[in-house]
């Protein structure tokens, strides 16, 4: 999956830090040469020079072939600008903010912007979530990220296939909100089986996603 961040302070730069780590194809676009030149020889990622809400800067990032933008400069009006010319001038779907004041957020979503967050780890998670092939999905962060919302599609190598809710081993911090099977909302009782094809809706700590994808799995 190829992201493009735009904004290389301190949440851009752990933000692409952390994409990297993940094996995703990332390029940061950032004003200031000296960051540039420091990312890219600390990070070793590809690190365009110039202003984010320029098309052809956009173009020189391979923005066409990006499947997510996040803008996660320290002005909000450029992060909104660069969020919108994503949409509207390259159909990305995926498009994620920073708003570093809380009063824009409704003015971010009523113009489309796709999520706003103010945390790096929310962010890279909010991305992990839209584009992997693991078990987990997430849905949304919650008091900050510290909490997440996540979606586990059941298949026939699953852990969980066929066993009840009661005999899932689970940190004690996650709960079980429902299940969706072929549409249905099944609400969880202990003695619920869990069956190959369902989705189940789980909230937990961020810290304990490892786990619960672990028990979800086996092994």
């Amino acid at each position: 999956m190829k992201s493009i961040v735009v904004g290389g302070g301190k949440v851009g730069y752990y933000l692409v830090k952390a994409l990297k780590e993940k094996k995703h194809q990332v390029v940061l676009i950032e004003k200031d040469r000296k960051i540039c030149e420091k990312i890219a020889e600390e990070l070793e990622v590809d690190v365009i020079c110039g202003d984010g809400s320029d098309i052809e800067v956009l173009k020189d990032a391979g923005i066409e072939e990006a499947e997510v933008v996040a803008a996660v400069t320290g002005k909000d009006e450029e992060n909104l600008v660069i969020c919108q010319m994503a949409k509207v001038n390259f159909n990305i779907n995926e498009t994620l903010a920073r708003v570093n004041n809380p009063k824009n957020i409704a003015i971010f979503e009523a113009l489309g912007v796709g999520k706003t967050v103010c945390s790096t780890q929310v962010i890279c998670n909010l991305i992990e979530g839209e584009f992997n092939s693991e078990p987990l999905k997430i849905i949304e962060s919650i008091n900050k990220g510290e909490m997440i919302l996540i979606e586990a599609k059941i298949d026939k190598k699953s852990a969980w296939k066929d066993k009840s809710i009661s005999q899932l081993k689970i940190p004690k911090e996650c709960v079980i909100l429902s299940l969706i099977r072929n549409g249905k909302v099944i609400f969880p009782r202990g003695c619920v089986d869990i069956k190959e094809g369902d989705k189940v809706l789980i909230i937990t700590n961020a810290d304990k996603r490892n786990d619960v994808e672990k028990s979800i799995i086996g092994g």
